[in-house]
């Protein structure tokens, strides 16, 4: 609040400029003030520049925009400053109060000092009148004061209320007398006495006040005021109409009559009331020439104006054939006392006179209240006229005539609307008749405009032409929602002797919307007895399309006229009209139009008539613009027409049919076919009936429904379990020229129920005999005739809907599962597709989904989501697939991993599969395709699945594998070795060839010698002798080859084999693989999967085999069958054995050994081998010969599980990668491995013999990475010391926390390879630099030493970048990186050790860490930005390694400063956003040591869909602690983000 000054005002200072410069404006009326400157000068500029020239205006406007500019220029910076400027202000009104107090003080200072020193020095007091002073004290009177005082101002006493009320009495009856006793108007009769005077009052006129001076006889009148009451608000806008000097005047004038005459009243009145008359004269003149000034312009004139006396005014001056029309307003010359009075000429009735002279006697004086009220007395009067001659004109027409402006309503057309009467008026200017219909603007209107004014002998043919113009417009408005269109001309050509020629001209021509080659022609006629009705005729004319240049004689014109739209203009015909020529004309009878055959009628009085045409009052009303008539007509023809064309195309084809008829109750047109062609004959027995409808209002489309007896398959729909089996289709409505498109979309619909029926007739064949077990397989959901819809699966899970494409002319397949879940079949639907259009059984397409429904659905649970940054080539940000399924055919998919590795997978019968490297050629092994990279190992790998007890009639010798035939020899066929491929027949020759039968597809049932020995008698191909030595079991042990022996030591990668097991002769049901549904039945279904004889020779197979078609599925090997045959090791008694049926891997393991037993660093093979094994040469080929594995086996395979589990189960539940994945994944890292010692500097590849084993050695350290032998899914680490002096320098334990580390967050899921070449980068750093890693990777896998430590930050190192991480280098590239003598890290410290609210996770961040092998400094890396801003996280982090920095920048110059700097942040960090825990860090580290780890930016890097923790708690060595029921000591291997 601003100060106030003392005393609440201020002292006055000398000239005023304080005053002047404290003052204020405001804001607001500054603006005010620059916005009229800026107002006024434009005013100025407006005035002026039209008299400048040019040049000289663009410098005024210039000038003008300049100082304007400037000015608000000016106040925008005044309105900134204001807004700040509060503060300011305050100071200056404080200072500007102290200055005031302060001159206050100094001016009173001043003022004394003078009085003292100047005026009180001389100052003396006077003598006082003491007698004076004593008589006012005492008496509080002063009696000496002149007399003269009293009588010139004291005024004498007034007289008293009761002497002033009887005086006005007295004088009101002198008045009362004075008024008996004289002559006085009749106009003013209206007086009123009170107060001692008389006040006469003459309405519109004057008021009057007089009074008298005395009681005397002789004593004249005394005017006292005089008030003209004639006013006029428009004139002088609203001021006195007299002015203050005319009547003072006018009261000189009346006082000295009143005095002089001998009847003063009388001139009283004469004089006012002529002065009165000729000022209203005057008001009327004024408002005459203001009228046609302003609006009627020369509309009305004044004729003549007398003033005080006439004025003249004519009005409807130029009307022809009338007199001139004009008024006289006047005094009366009888009567002068009278007011004034109206003359018409031509005069106007008594009381229409009478009316209008009430518009001068009306209060407010109005010309143009006078001209309405005479005009429209005129108007009614010409419309009255016209009434008469109208109603004479027309027949029973009740003409209305009402309104103000009178209006008269003509009904033209009967029945008619109230927005279709003719309305006439008259124009108030003009006086000339207006016609106008409101619903409508007629072009005849102006032609009955001037009819009604000049001729009125034209009037009845006018009329009759808006009669027939306003039920043409009916029509179209009849039309509006229905599918046509109304025309009143087409261009239709025909002869000059055609019947349409013959028509009246009053008639419309409707285009049908749907039928292009159908008009309908309405003709227009009036009833004889009623002439204001109309009747409507209608004719259907039939018409194609032609040119103006041909003769309509013609009947060679061309048909396919190209279609364009018709225009409604005449004088387009020759451009943008297509004309018709006229074919046909059929005239339609409403009666017959509008009666259907249902419609019930009632023949009395000889003649037909609707039962519903009762009285008027009850029948259906419609509105009078809607023509019934006209609306059924084209209804009937827009349904009908199209069936027409149907029915005509039907008849054309040879297509029976029962023509167009109405269904029962009416509700419908039908079409009902009566035979269609097919060559599938049974559905004819089915199908009841085909009937073609229209559906639709809006937007029509055909309906056809076919009604079939039942159907061959029993489906499971409830909608489908009744005898009437209707099928719908639905089609487009087209025009009927093309009405062909409608029937060939009916056959190929009916094409489509026919193929489809084919094949499932012939599949209810088999469905009915139980011998082939069809019924137990699948269940039919649902058969519409259109599409089958079969389940499938152990527990119908799986559906495939089966339909016939008429587009593609071949039945297409659709695969569906439960929500949530893909079907398995979804990736070889398109070789099923082909499979069933070539072979058309869907007995066999069954077969083939349920044989190869478990392989499908197990390969299917291999990851396929993309991930980044796998390939070291291509940019980490490009996505890669994971695994990709590349079917070749129903049985043979190929398996792609990551773009490298390709296996292939062939489905056999009997629940089998073979699994190949899909790198190698069939034709030649040592030929690797250039797309992919051979598997090394996976015949190794796929031999620990190997089920013997399933397989066991392919026992051949591994060995064999080394020495391949040619793939050109014939080949054997153990099942039939009657039957053999063609030398040198490709696969897809044996796969795609029904008629020859392959040696690979040989079933895997036992049969007897005596099978076998008749198979050979009646074989007549060339065979190969078999094998001199016995068949064995590539697993039992046997005489090794010479070349075995040498380099390979017993730790090296080898293929052990178990002892052999004995043979089984009869298996068991345990032992043996669980046979598919097929083969439980008595006689088999025979699978495309499995062995047939040829057609030659049809040994041991059942009739209904015989006859059933069987697809040609063969093994796609080109090696002999005794090598595609060639089993894999059977059953053995190595650790973690996978074998099927027996326990997975690991099972017999002792709780909590890793794969490689209970030793330290790594698994030695040399060890784990309890019995005695042989050394087979690994051949890189070997993966190209076929394993044969089982259904359970291959699931196994491709499902996710963890890789250690225990007696009690698998130690993690969470999802895992599959056995499959990890093989891959570790041979794609290993790969990757040897691809970075080639690319790095500091690494340096060792040659070694061992296959599968990558020796490298660095500045310090030996690293040998080789493979798990016992189960070959994962990479192991063995680290030594280069020089044999330095194992004193190193410890066990930090090889074993290295070798660790690289299990279990280096070479596991995802199988990143970035990761892997972030540490092999940190093994080449410098030794005390290593050191410090170790210690940094031995507080990451064992958290509880932090802790213990007192550490507030938990670390973890993060091998790639993650995304929240910075932006120094791209994300997901590999986060170490040495350049020249720097070193750039990443490592994330998370806060441990506080438990903190609910949904609040403990604050982490990414780290870059420099290190400077010069300086000795390790410090956080920084882009040089000087605007980069740093979040407050890592500005404190920064300013804590710089505190370090300096604060050890003398110290010990040996010790690398990586591992202290970090282990002073992670002990002093506090950040200054840190939200406050819930328990103390001391309270806290009291807890279990081994709490589970938070929630990191590390798992940002999860780029592989499984989650984390997904391959379970990693092998442990000696020196660690064992693990706890509650929160492993340990870190779990995959608890934080898999590098």
């Amino acid at each position: 609040m601003a100060p106030v000054p003392l005393e609440g005002h201020q002292a006055p200072v000398a000239g005023g400029q304080e005053a002047r410069g404290g003052s204020s404006v405001s804001l607001s009326l500054l603006i005010d003030f620059m916005v009229q400157r800026t107002y006024h000068e434009l005013s100025v500029l407006a005035e002026l520049l039209p008299r400048k020239t040019d040049v000289e205006r663009k410098v005024e406007i210039y000038n003008f925009s300049a100082r304007t500019r400037q000015l608000y220029v000016r106040l925008l910076a005044l309105v900134k400053w204001a807004s700040g400027a509060s503060k300011v202000e305050k100071s200056t009104m404080i200072m500007q109060f102290l200055d005031k107090q302060s001159m206050l003080l100094v001016d009173t200072a001043d003022m004394l000092t003078r009085i003292a020193r100047d005026t009180l020095t001389h100052a003396r007091l006077p003598s006082f009148h003491i007698p004076a002073a004593v008589e006012v004290l005492t008496t509080g009177t002063y009696s000496r004061l002149p007399a003269i005082i009293r009588e010139k101002i004291v005024p004498p006493d007034p007289i008293t209320p009761s002497e002033r009320r009887q005086t006005l009495l007295r004088l009101n009856q002198v008045i009362q007398h004075r008024l008996v006793t004289s002559d006085i108007r009749p106009q003013m009769r209206n007086l009123k006495i009170e107060a001692g005077r008389v006040t006469f009052v003459v309405d519109r006129e004057f008021e009057v006040c007089l009074t008298v001076m005395g009681e005397g006889e002789n004593v004249p009148w005394r005017l006292l005021s005089a008030k003209i009451l004639v006013a006029d608000k428009d004139t002088g806008e609203g001021r006195p109409l007299v002015h203050p000097l005319q009547t003072q005047y006018l009261h000189d004038v009346l006082q000295s009559r009143l005095v002089d005459e001998k009847q003063p009243l009388y001139e009283v009145y004469d004089v006012l009331h002529f002065f009165c008359l000729a000022l209203r004269l005057e008001v009327l003149y004024c408002q005459t020439m203001r009228l046609c000034r302003d609006r009627l312009d020369d509309h009305i004139r004044i004729d003549d104006y007398k003033p005080g006396k006439s004025l003249s005014i004519s009005y409807w001056r130029h009307l022809p054939e009338q007199p001139q029309h004009h008024f006289t307003i006047h005094t009366d010359p009888h009567d002068p006392a009278k007011s004034l009075v109206v003359t018409h000429l031509p005069s106007l009735a008594q009381k229409d006179s009478e009316i209008v002279d009430k518009a001068l006697l009306m209060e407010q004086l109005s010309i143009e209240r006078l001209l309405v009220q005479t005009i429209y007395l005129r108007t009614k009067s010409r419309l009255a006229e016209l009434k008469t001659e109208l109603e004479t004109m027309l027949k029973d027409v009740d003409c209305q005539l009402q309104g103000s402006p009178a209006i008269l309503s003509v009904p033209v057309v009967q029945p008619c609307l109230r927005a279709e009467l003719l309305l006439i008026t008259v124009d108030t200017h003009s006086g000339s008749f207006l016609a106008h219909v409101p619903q409508y603007s007629s072009p005849i209107l102006p032609e009955i405009q001037n009819s009604l004014n000049y001729d009125h002998t034209r009037l009845p043919t006018l009329l009759q032409e808006l009669r027939f113009w306003i039920t043409q417009r009916r029509c179209e408005k009849t039309l509006q929602h229905l599918p046509a269109t109304a025309h009143e001309r087409l261009p239709v050509m025909h002869a000059a002797d055609h019947p349409i020629a013959k028509l009246s001209r009053h008639k419309m021509f409707v285009r049908l919307h749907r039928h292009q080659r159908v008009i309908l022609v309405v003709e227009l006629k009036e009833k004889p007895e009623s002439p204001c009705e109309v009747s409507c005729s209608f004719y259907l004319v039939m018409v194609k399309p032609s040119s103006i240049e041909d003769s309509p004689e013609d009947e060679t014109i061309e048909t396919e006229f190209p279609k364009t739209y018709l225009r409604e203009k005449l004088e387009h015909f020759q451009t943008n009209w297509t004309y018709s020529q006229v074919q046909h004309v059929c005239e339609l009878d409403s009666f017959v139009s509008m009666h259907g055959p249902c419609t019930a009628v009632d023949e009395s009085c000889g003649q037909k008539r609707k039962m519903s045409d009762g009285p008027a009052a009850k029948r259906a009303k419609h509105p009078a613009y809607f023509i019934p008539e006209l609306a059924h007509v084209v209804a009937m023809c827009d349904e009908r027409l199209p069936f027409v064309a149907i029915a005509a195309e039907f008849s054309r084809r040879g297509i029976a049919h029962q023509g167009i008829q109405v269904e029962a109750g009416a509700t419908a047109v039908v079409l009902r076919v009566v035979q269609l062609p097919t060559k599938v004959k049974p559905i004819l027995k089915r199908l009841l009936s085909l009937s073609l409808r229209v559906q639709g209002k809006g937007t029509k489309a055909w309906l056809a429904e076919f009604i079939f007896h039942g159907a061959p398959l029993q489906s499971l729909h409830p909608k489908e379990q009744g005898l009437r089996r209707p099928v719908y289709f639905q089609y487009e409505m087209v025009p009927e020229e093309i009405a062909g498109r409608t029937v060939d979309a009916l056959l190929r619909d009916w094409e489509q129920i026919c193929n489809l029926y084919e094949i499932v007739y012939d599949l209810t064949e088999f469905l009915k005999h139980d011998k082939y077990g069809l019924s137990g397989m699948i269940a039919v959901k649902s058969y519409s005739y259109s599409r089958l819809v079969l389940s499938y699966g152990a527990d119908r899970s799986a559906t495939m809907t089966v339909f016939w494409s008429p587009d593609h002319k071949a039945f297409r397949l659709i695969f569906s599962s439960n929500p949530g879940t893909p079907n398995a079949h979804a990736a070889v639907k398109e070789q099923l597709q082909a499979h069933l259009n070539r072979n058309r059984s869907l007995a066999q397409v069954l077969v083939l989904l349920c044989e190869t429904y478990e392989p499908l659905v197990s390969l299917g649970k291999l990851p396929g989501l993309p991930q980044l940054g796998v390939h070291q080539s291509k940019a980490p940000q490009v996505a890669t697939q994971g695994f990709t399924l590349l079917p070749q055919s129903p049985t043979q998919i190929r398996v792609v991993y990551q773009g490298v590795y390709c296996l292939e997978v062939r489905i056999r019968g009997g629940g089998l599969v073979s699994v190949r490297d899909g790198s190698y050629s069939h034709l030649d092994r040592t030929h690797v395709l250039s797309d992919f990279t051979p598997t090394q190992g996976l015949k190794a790998f796929l031999s620990k699945y190997v089920d013997e007890s399933a397989v066991f009639l392919r026992r051949r010798s591994q060995s064999e594998d080394d020495n391949p035939p040619s793939p050109v020899v014939a080949m054997e066929n153990v099942s039939n070795p009657g039957s053999a491929s063609t030398p040198g027949q490709s696969e897809n020759q044996a796969t795609s060839s029904p008629s020859v039968p392959s040696p690979f597809l040989g079933g895997i049932r036992p049969q007897s010698p005596a099978t076998r020995a008749a198979d050979a008698a009646s074989s007549n191909v060339l065979r190969f002798h078999p094998p001199h030595t016995p068949p064995s079991n590539p697993h039992t042990p046997a005489s090794p080859h010479p070349a075995m022996g040498h380099g390979f030591s017993p730790a090296s990668f080898s293929l052990a084999s178990p002892p052999p097991a004995p043979p089984i002769v009869n298996p068991s049901p345990t032992v043996l693989p669980s046979p598919s549904p097929i083969l439980n039945s008595p006689n088999p279904l025979p699978s495309p999967l499995l062995p047939q004889s040829s057609p030659q020779q049809p040994i041991g197979q059942s009739p209904a085999a015989a006859n059933f078609p069987q697809p040609s599925l063969a093994d796609s090997s080109p090696f002999p069958s005794s090598q595609s045959m060639a089993s894999s090791p059977a059953p053995s008694n190595w650790p973690s054995s996978p074998s099927v049926p027996r326990p997975s891997p690991g099972a017999a393991r002792a709780p909590g050994h890793s794969p490689a037993g209970g030793f330290t660093h790594s698994p030695d093979p040399a060890k784990l081998t309890p019995h005695l094994s042989r050394i087979l040469p690994q051949r890189s080929w070997a993966g190209a010969v076929p394993t044969l594995l089982t259904h359970e086996a291959l699931d196994l395979l491709c499902t996710p599980a963890p890789l250690l589990q225990t007696a009690q189960g698998p130690v993690s539940t969470l999802i895992e990668p599959s056995p499959l994945e990890r093989f891959l994944g570790s041979l794609y890292l290993r790969r990757q491995l040897q691809r970075f010692i080639q690319s790095e500097e500091c690494m340096q590849s060792i040659p070694n013999p061992e296959p599968g084993v990558v020796h490298l050695k660095t500045d310090t350290l030996l690293c040998r990475v080789f493979q798990n032998t016992t189960h070959l899914q994962s990479l192991h680490l063995k680290l030594s010391p280069l020089n044999e002096h330095d194992e004193t320098s190193w410890s066990p334990d930090e090889f074993q926390i290295l070798e660790k580390f690289f299990e279990t967050k280096v070479v596991c899921p995802p199988f990143k390879p970035q990761a892997l070449l972030a540490f092999a980068r940190m093994l080449t750093v410098p030794y005390n630099m290593l050191k410090d890693f170790v210690q940094i990777v031995r507080l990451e896998l064992l958290p509880q030493l932090g802790l213990q430590q007192g550490l507030r930050w938990s670390v973890q190192w993060p091998l790639r970048n993650p995304p929240s991480g910075t932006h120094l280098i791209p994300t997901g590239v590999a986060s170490f990186l040495i350049c020249r003598n720097k070193i750039l890290f990443f490592l994330c410290i998370t806060r441990q050790g506080v438990q903190y609210p609910p949904g609040v996770e403990p604050p982490s961040m990414i780290l870059p860490l420099v290190y400077d092998l010069h300086t000795n400094i390790t410090q956080l890396a920084q882009k040089q930005d000087q605007n980069q801003v740093h979040p407050p996280a890592f500005a404190a982090a920064n300013l804590q390694m710089k505190r370090f920095a300096d604060y050890h920048a003398n110290a010990n110059l040996d010790q690398c400063s990586v591992f202290p700097a970090l282990r002073d942040l992670m002990a002093n960090l506090v950040l200054p956003n840190e939200p406050p825990p819930m328990m103390a860090p001391m309270a806290a580290a009291q807890q279990v040591v081994g709490s589970p780890a938070m929630q990191s930016p590390m798992a940002q890097m999860h780029h592989s869909p499984l989650p984390p923790n997904a391959m379970g708690p990693g092998p442990q060595h000696q020196g660690y602690p064992p693990q706890q029921q509650q929160g492993s000591p340990m870190i779990n291997p995959h608890g934080m983000m898999p590098q």
